[in-house]
């Protein structure tokens, strides 16, 4: 098996494996005990908290501990909207379903949403943004990578645009961390998502960055954990995942990013001399290094790669992959639904060789 799909999700680091085994047995205690075990296990929750702030460039109190990308967005925007009640959100027509179906649900509490389009690229033009704001704007939520194409918003622009207003920035950057550098004052923006298992942590282990300054109430009530704000006992084994991974990527100093560009590029070289009129979706935009989203001409990509059982590949973002509606991504981007159904995704990164991508570009071409 060839697996391309890491922006779905991505195995395990092996430091990270290795920084989690011991916790299979030895995180006994509750981190809010004070017996030694339990202060065993908020030590090393708290130097998870460490890493990723390291990571993110942000301090360890603005690191708050959810499940994942879905529950970071879902507390920033519902958080807001019980904050303001009736009240206008921006975002764009190229987020993730854990953003848009948020904002459906909160047209019922009278948050009024302006989703903004994107050119042909994929990409929002930081004037739309300028343009859509209104005296009761209270969000603006932009993602920094795109999952399906990885075209990069200019979030920190908007973000910029955001503060000037004083408004609140929110950026989904679940699949940004770990890809490429994501630091919190470069960007500026207020609140931040991440999302441990699509840079090689556990799945169900993420995290939400909120600015000092900056309020947002509990999304559930309960204990005191993570400053009162996310109740329940802390995932002690995934939050030790998330750290190492955290500290892995970092550590790499941009190699790992080199890395993932240089096999999405011979994939790509791959690809066009073997197929005809291949193009590229987002290509002329600033892309994830990990990131192809290619049209194969007259190639319907469920078709490809049934016959490609070998191959692991995504014709869309697998948070959607059991619908037969055409990507709301492509569709915003222009183009057309035969073009849609014609599109690959292919995602590379740990584990992944110059080989396998001679030998899937030749199994797709076949």
């Amino acid at each position: 098996m060839i697996y391309l799909d890491h922006n779905a999700s991505t195995p395990l680091a092996p430091e990270v494996k290795a920084a989690m085994l011991p916790w299979l047995d030895g995180a006994v205690g509750n981190p809010s005990s004070g017996h030694a075990f339990g202060q065993a296990c908020r030590a090393a929750v708290e130097l998870a908290r460490r890493q990723l702030a390291q990571l993110v460039a942000c301090h360890p109190i603005e690191v708050l501990f959810t499940s994942g990308g879905t529950e970071s967005n879902n507390w920033v925007l519902q958080g807001i909207a019980r904050l303001h009640g009736p009240c206008h959100f921006i975002t764009s027509a190229v987020e993730h379903p854990a953003i848009l179906e948020v904002c459906r649900f909160l047209e019922s509490q009278g948050v009024e949403t302006t989703i903004l389009p994107v050119d042909a690229q994929g990409r929002v033009a930081v004037a739309a943004v300028e343009a859509a704001l209104r005296p009761d704007t209270r969000l603006v939520s932009v993602m920094l990578a795109q999952n399906e194409t990885g075209v990069l918003q200019p979030v920190a622009e908007i973000a910029a645009l955001c503060r000037e207003r004083g408004v609140l920035c929110h950026t989904d950057a679940a699949q940004a961390v770990g890809k490429i550098p994501v630091l919190m004052d470069e960007l500026g923006v207020d609140l931040l998502s991440v999302a441990g298992h699509k840079f090689n942590a556990p799945k169900g282990v993420g995290a939400l960055v909120v600015r000092n300054g900056v309020h947002l109430p509990p999304l559930m009530h309960g204990a005191g954990h993570e400053r009162g704000l996310r109740p329940g006992t802390e995932n002690v084994l995934e939050l030790v995942g998330l750290g190492a991974a955290a500290q892995r990527f970092h550590e790499a100093d941009g190699q790992l990013t080199r890395r993932q560009g240089q096999l999405r590029d011979l994939m790509e070289a791959e690809l066009r001399a073997r197929i005809p009129g291949l193009r590229v979706n987002g290509q002329g935009a600033l892309r994830l290094p990990n990131t192809l989203s290619v049209v194969l001409p007259g190639l319907r990509v469920d078709e490809r790669l049934a016959r490609c059982p070998e191959l692991a590949a995504s014709a869309g973002a697998a948070c959607h992959a059991d619908s037969a509606t055409p990507s709301h991504v492509l569709a915003a981007m222009g183009l057309s639904t035969d073009d849609a159904a014609c599109t690959l995704r292919l995602s590379v990164g740990l584990g992944n060789t110059d080989e396998e991508m001679v030998q899937a570009a030749a199994m797709l071409a076949g």
